[in-house]
């Protein structure tokens, strides 16, 4: 009898918290488009690689995060020229409006993923889980398994010349 009672709890425990979650965000933005998603290999010692993406909402979101188990550290990123210098800097926020394609990719806004567990391996996939917010603040995400490539896939944005990595460059 007891046992019984302590399942029923415990399987009404486990549905309210499904319910708050879905409370908490969106249906898991299916809202956004994910196309050509890739992360840039990397070897045995480096410590930062960066993942690319095209997006297209739905309706006006903002990305707001990035999170991913293969690094200490996830972040949207921008590179834009200052001078003659090439400069790259963490962003608290990408406006994605509604219907542009919004692209991520190298020499622009990219994800940074810093403080690498291991190597990202070419021909692997990398988890990555976008976050976004929406005009209320309220949040979604969008998990993606992301391919891991030497280079970026054909119908993906490449590098500009000379500005293919990320080593070199200042924060």
């Amino acid at each position: 009898m007891f046992a019984t009672s302590l399942t029923r709890r415990v399987a009404l425990a486990a549905g309210l918290l499904a319910t708050t979650s879905l409370a908490w965000s969106h249906a898991d933005a299916a809202h956004v488009t994910a196309e050509n998603a890739w992360a840039r290999a990397s070897v045995p010692g480096q410590q930062a690689t960066g993942a690319f993406v095209r997006l297209t909402a739905k309706e006006p979101l903002r990305l707001v995060g990035v999170e991913t188990p293969a690094a200490a550290v996830a972040e949207v990123h921008e590179m834009k020229m200052e001078g003659d210098v090439m400069r790259m800097r963490a962003i608290d926020s990408l406006d994605l409006p509604q219907g542009v394609a919004v692209e991520l990719k190298p020499g622009g806004y990219h994800i940074m993923l810093q403080q690498l567990k291991a190597p990202l391996l070419k021909d692997t996939q990398v988890p990555i889980t976008l976050v976004f917010k929406d005009g209320k603040d309220a949040v979604s995400r969008l998990s993606l398994q992301v391919p891991v490539q030497a280079m970026a896939p054909k119908g993906a944005a490449a590098a500009p010349a000379g500005h293919a990595g990320h080593g070199g460059h200042q924060h």
